[in-house]
């Protein structure tokens, strides 16, 4: 996101989030840090790279660090947990994020806060040395879309207007963009979707605070009232429910890999560089 006034997102509603979902912790509402982290591993045991200095930004808690330290044994990896901006993660954390000093930079579940996403990547690009690694993981487009259609319709229906209650999250093309944009070089964003199956809202709710994975907008601060709770509950069960009578829950998840420029890193052909045209290539297959 970028922050064009008021800030889109509150950092002291995002901590007290946090806070919250470390004193509820329960190692089942972990998974889709465990299926990143383990996806994220496999993906950087297939590079053909050895990393050795690594930093984690801005993922919350430390299970992709550790589960990223036990797959790789030579990496040595920081974690920088607090930045409410670039310019926050600048201030706060200038020691860690040093220019062109690591070979490797992932996050997971972080990155969707930030009011100047540009911002941070084009941060993460600088603290790369050349070619060096950025990977990460964000809900994308589309996530908890079940629970955001039946907010609005509950809202709507019950009192005239609807709120924004579900965060915005960026798209897989817009993802690709900003990588572009931030400098880095191969950049790649594909699109995992994940379906859960709960057996009510309350247990998708109870899992998404377990995971400190509800909403930090800054104008998000009036409580749900019951009435209309009740009434989503009774929509999701309508329009998204399976013939066992659980629900659905979608998580689209948006993986994103970007290199440092190097020298030595494939190049794309300069535009009418070809010594064969298209005509002829097909001119052949029709002989």
């Amino acid at each position: 996101m970028t922050n064009t006034g008021e800030p889109l997102f509150d950092p002291r509603r995002l901590a007290a989030i946090r806070a919250r979902a470390r004193r509820i912790a329960r190692a089942d509402a972990s998974f889709l840090l465990e299926h990143a982290a383990l996806d994220m591993a496999e993906r950087l045991g297939a590079t053909n790279r050895e990393f050795v200095q690594a930093i984690d930004f801005l993922t919350p808690g430390t299970g992709l660090a550790q589960t990223l330290a036990s797959n790789l044994p030579r990496l040595h990896i920081e974690h920088v947990e607090h930045a409410a901006s670039a310019k926050g993660a600048r201030a706060q954390e200038a020691g860690a994020l040093r220019e062109a000093t690591r070979d490797l930079v992932v996050s997971a579940f972080g990155l969707h806060w930030l009011d100047d996403l540009p911002g941070a990547l084009s941060l993460v690009r600088h603290v790369l040395k050349p070619d060096g690694l950025f990977m990460a993981v964000l809900p994308g487009e589309g996530t908890l879309g079940e629970l955001r259609d039946c907010l609005i319709a509950a809202e709507a229906e019950l009192s005239g207007g609807a709120s924004q209650r579900i965060d915005p999250f960026v798209d897989v093309r817009q993802a690709g963009s900003l990588l572009q944009q931030a400098g880095f070089a191969l950049p790649v964003a594909d699109v995992e979707r994940l379906v859960v199956r709960y057996d009510s809202v309350t247990a998708l709710v109870r899992d998404l605070r377990a995971m400190g994975a509800t909403s930090a907008l800054s104008d998000n601060r009036k409580p749900l009232p019951r009435a209309i709770a009740a009434r989503v509950e009774s929509l999701y069960a309508e329009r998204h429910c399976d013939p066992d009578g659980r629900i659905r829950a979608s998580f689209n998840l948006l993986h994103l890999t970007g290199w440092a420029p190097h020298e030595s890193q494939q190049r794309p052909a300069r535009p009418g560089s070809a010594q064969i045209s298209i005509a002829e290539v097909l001119a052949r297959k029709e002989d």
